[in-house]
């Protein structure tokens, strides 16, 4: 094992830090060529772990060759859902340089969930230096390609050997890293169509749908296996007896239309405890209001509004937004039985574009901007 040059640790900045150790793989595997990869399928030579214990407090952090992990059959983990995850990428720029994107939007929602499912606080900012370093070993696994990046999931366990419920004394943080292709496999827009049924619901208020847990996406695999059996893609999850508009499959949802007063608009709902606050959905609305062309409303939205706006001719573009497709475009809506066609690809769908190009350009460092920052 080799020390790295740097001292970091997920101590707070008052304790003293230990050294992150590296243990190189000796058995590098092949990188896959750009072309060919799927979402969650790949990983690379390394990966970052970190146990916390109630007695003896954050571990050093260890650099080490992938591999599976050991956990005892009552870890809390297993049975309770005392489990967390992040979503994030790095991209090799135009300039063969490595850029994340926004990841202390991310560190600040790692930290609200761990809040959340009370597993122990740690120091976002040395986080974020430990995931650099593991970027910065397995550099060659970020794709050589302006259709493909490096995806990063940082995930947090409760790993407390016992079948109480209660807080968790024993915990494990762990990142795995892989390359991903392109979400639309012929690199354009592909729009989605959406099934929603009321009976269904993702999430409620004072529950944990604004925490990013994987009890929050298990649940709805059944849903979406029910919207394919309708012959839809994804579901769009409508909530309360007024059928408010939330989310799309795992995605947050933006309408662009034209109001009742003849302006344009482009509403999301709001982070009002059921809406996942997504790194690409604040940065929409960032540029959206940078830009100044239309109102930007973050409000609930009723499902007899979207429906009355179809009806009217006033829907521009539909689309959801996320880490995996930047944003993605919405054809057709199945609802209560009947097909509503949705005209954002007649649209172009110009904002949709508009909105995939500026980001990916901030991300593949064509825009330089301080959203991206460079870290080899």
């Amino acid at each position: 094992r080799a020390a790295a040059p740097t001292r970091t640790s997920l101590h707070s900045s008052q304790h003293s830090s230990d050294d992150l150790t590296i243990e190189r793989n000796p058995a590098l595997k092949p990188k896959p060529d750009p072309s060919t990869l799927v979402f969650g399928k790949q990983f690379s030579d390394h990966m970052l772990t970190v146990s916390w214990s109630e007695a003896g407090g954050w571990q050093a952090p260890q650099i080490k060759p992938f591999q599976n992990l050991s956990l005892h059959p009552a870890s809390s983990a297993l049975h309770y859902s005392i489990e967390l995850f992040e979503g994030m990428k790095a991209f090799r720029g135009v300039d063969n340089r490595i850029r994340l994107f926004r990841p202390m939007l991310n560190m600040e929602r790692m930290y609200r969930s761990t809040e959340r499912s009370c597993l122990p606080l740690f120091d976002k900012g040395e986080l974020i230096k430990c995931i650099n370093k593991l970027v910065e070993i397995d550099r060659e696994w970020v794709p050589y390609s302006t259709d493909a990046s490096l995806y990063i999931r940082p995930t947090f366990i409760g790993t407390e050997p016992s079948l109480g419920v209660s807080r968790a004394g024993h915990a494990l943080l762990f990142v795995i890293i892989g390359p991903v292709g392109p979400y639309f496999a012929t690199g354009g827009f592909s729009p989605v169509s959406l099934l929603a049924d009321p009976r269904y619901v993702r999430a409620w208020r004072g529950g944990i749908g604004e925490y990013k847990m994987g009890g929050n996406y298990g649940p709805t695999i059944a849903v979406q296996s029910e919207a394919a059996k309708q012959k839809c893609q994804q579901v769009l999850w409508l909530y309360g007896e007024n059928e408010e508009i939330t989310e799309v499959g795992t995605m947050n949802l933006f309408i662009y239309w034209t109001t009742e007063k003849g302006e344009k608009e482009l509403v999301t709902p709001p982070l009002d405890g059921i809406i996942l606050p997504g790194v690409t959905r604040q940065s929409l609305l960032d540029l959206a209001r940078e830009w100044g062309d239309f109102k930007v409303t973050e409000r609930r939205v009723l499902m007899k509004e979207l429906i009355d706006a179809l009806d009217d001719g006033r829907i521009l573009e539909v689309f959801g937004s996320g880490t995996a497709c930047v944003v993605c475009p919405v054809g057709s809506l199945l609802y209560r039985g009947q097909t509503y066609q949705i005209p954002t690809m007649k649209n172009g769908p110009d904002l949709a574009k508009r909105f995939h190009k500026e980001l990916t350009d901030i991300q593949y460092g064509r825009i330089q901007r301080d959203w991206a920052p460079v870290i080899i």
